[in-house]
């Protein structure tokens, strides 16, 4: 867009949508920029969904990510500057006339501190309205037919499926291997059992995953990846267009 276009833009009351993500490792078949690349291509299949309603704003691609450390060529952002940054974002935009923001996030370790932001927002800048969530989440209901170990996530089924639909050529299909699985996998990790909500545990994932990958990458599919896309394009498209109508 160029200013002028903006200016009209921001004028129409359109919801600004940020892609943020992470760069980290994704174990041996996916890349570094993997949650990135998954919130873009989230966040540009929903612009298109919503028409003139929405646009999209610039992108975070370095996220939170301490406890991916241990692996190669991880880059993290403290959380106090990756919400300042993410807040300069917002109210840059605002200054020009914007009101409403959706973060959609691709990283998981972004989600506490786009939880503080949006207090602190909600604090400082009542005028605003900033909503945040994130991609894989959202898709519950194709996610739980895909996920079936008793431990999944990071660089498993659901995350390797949606790269291989929206961006395959970033997928090294020969190097796709599991990761943990099951809980007696994890050595000296308290937990209650699988029915009762868990404490949360910063944890290094060194510490979870000799190779980074929770689940097994080698039953992704682009047919389920596809089908993780697009109900969350449809979910969050029917979160918008209610947040517009209100």
């Amino acid at each position: 867009m160029t200013a002028d276009e903006a200016a009209a833009s921001a004028a129409r009351g359109t919801v600004v949508l940020l892609p943020v993500g992470a760069f980290e490792q994704h174990g041996p078949g996916l890349p570094l920029a993997t949650d990135q690349v998954r919130a873009e291509a989230v966040v540009e299949r929903l612009a298109d969904a919503l028409g003139g309603a929405a646009v999209i704003g610039p992108g975070v691609p370095v996220g939170v990510s301490p406890h991916h450390a241990a692996f190669a060529g991880t880059v993290s952002l403290r959380p106090a500057l990756f919400t300042a940054v993410v807040r300069e974002y917002v109210e840059s935009l605002a200054a020009h006339g914007w009101t409403r923001f959706l973060v959609v996030t691709g990283h998981g370790g972004n989600n506490a501190a786009l939880g503080v932001l949006a207090q602190d927002l909600l604090r400082d800048r009542p005028d605003l309205e900033v909503a945040w969530a994130p991609v894989t989440a959202v898709a519950r209901t194709a996610v739980g037919e895909l996920e079936t170990d008793e431990v999944t996530g990071h660089s498993g089924e659901a995350e390797t499926s949606q790269m291989l639909h929206v961006a395959p050529h970033l997928v090294r299909r020969d190097r796709l291997a599991p990761g943990t699985t099951r809980l007696d996998e994890i050595e000296g990790f308290p937990r209650l059992g699988r029915s009762v909500p868990q404490p949360q545990v910063a944890s290094a994932y060194d510490r979870l995953s000799g190779n980074g990958v929770l689940g097994d990458p080698r039953r992704a599919t682009p047919e389920a990846g596809r089908q993780i896309v697009e109900e969350v394009v449809e979910r969050l498209g029917s979160f918008v267009k209610e947040w517009l109508d209100l």
